[in-house]
């Protein structure tokens, strides 16, 4: 007598399927799987044709429980490696989680070839974007933020519009990331002093110089007319007072780095971004569980460790 699945559990595993969202279809089948009650119609037909097939397709969305149904089946060496891959999954061991775990940092990695090799993932836009308050740190506090915002050739005035929007966006993120970390106000990004106010903060200073050089000025004077040892002793103490309170009005500008200087920034920059991709920290940007499970990835691998082998035998000649 050929064993199969019950149709009890035929009936309720295809029924749970069927309502499910993103359920995959061959291409010939997608337009018919638009209707609930078709795709079930679908499910229970392949269920009941191929089941090797439907493990293949549907396997990763069965529970526990609805694995065990397929048990009648297991003498099938197909049935039988499915269930056993399967099961592995739901309750792996602790070698399989190891093993688990090495797969998966291999396909980051070269998941994360792929997207160097793509460079719009990885360009400076697109991690700033990702990381705006990292980008300021190693590199936008040095560059001019009003090139931003600026019209760019060929652009449209619409297009202008909204990256300006996504500029100002990007701009308060930063802000509020200084505010949280207790960033002194005038050290905020967007409020750098323009020139016509940097302007008035030297004239400002240039008229308090004066008045102090005319107090001490006045001060001499009265020292000259009582003639005493003291007056002496203040006039050799003076210059140097005058030279400390200048150096204390000195303000302190980070310098410039230069290009050699800005491109060792940018691969500090890069490489953290890319440690936060393998460490799965860019879960908001993309879905990893497409990544961790996409078993092309693993072909790069296989060239790697292919092309390793072959380097190891021709130096061991």
């Amino acid at each position: 007598m050929e064993r199969k699945v019950r149709e009890e559990a035929m009936e309720s595993i295809t029924e749970r399927l069927s309502s499910l969202d993103n359920l995959y279809f061959p291409r010939a089948l997608q337009s018919s799987a638009d209707d609930p009650s078709r795709r079930k119609s679908i499910l229970h037909d392949l269920l009941f044709r191929d089941v090797p097939v439907f493990l293949e397709r549907y396997g990763s969305e069965l529970t526990s429980e609805e694995l065990h149904e397929f048990d009648a089946l297991n003498d099938d060496y197909e049935v039988n490696w499915h269930l056993k891959h399967l099961r592995s999954k739901l309750s792996p061991t602790s070698e399989e989680l190891k093993s688990r775990s090495v797969t998966v940092k291999n396909r980051r990695r070269a998941y994360l070839n792929k997207l160097i090799c793509d460079g719009q993932y990885f360009s400076e836009d697109a991690m700033r974007e990702r990381e705006p308050y990292l980008h300021h740190e190693y590199l936008g506090r040095f560059q001019d933020l009003s090139g931003r915002s600026m019209a760019r050739p060929g652009e449209r005035w619409s297009e202008t519009l909204m990256r300006r929007c996504e500029e100002a966006r990007l701009v308060a993120k930063i802000r509020e990331q200084q505010q949280r970390l207790g960033v002194s106000q005038k050290d905020w990004v967007g409020n750098e002093s323009n020139p016509q106010e940097e302007e008035e903060e030297e004239e400002e200073e240039e008229e308090e110089e004066e008045e102090e050089e005319e107090e001490d000025e006045d001060e001499m004077k009265k020292e000259k007319e009582n003639g005493g040892e003291h007056g002496k002793g203040m006039l050799l103490d003076h210059p140097d007072d005058d030279r400390g309170a200048a150096s204390a009005t000195v303000e302190q500008h980070e310098e410039e780095p230069s290009a050699e200087e800005m491109q060792d920034r940018m691969d500090q920059f890069t490489y953290i971004m890319q440690q936060k991709f393998l460490s799965g920290e860019d879960h908001e940007h993309l879905d990893y569980s497409k990544v961790d499970n996409d078993e092309t990835l693993d072909d790069h691998w296989l060239r790697e460790a292919n092309h390793d082998a072959e380097e190891k035998y021709f130096a061991e000649d």
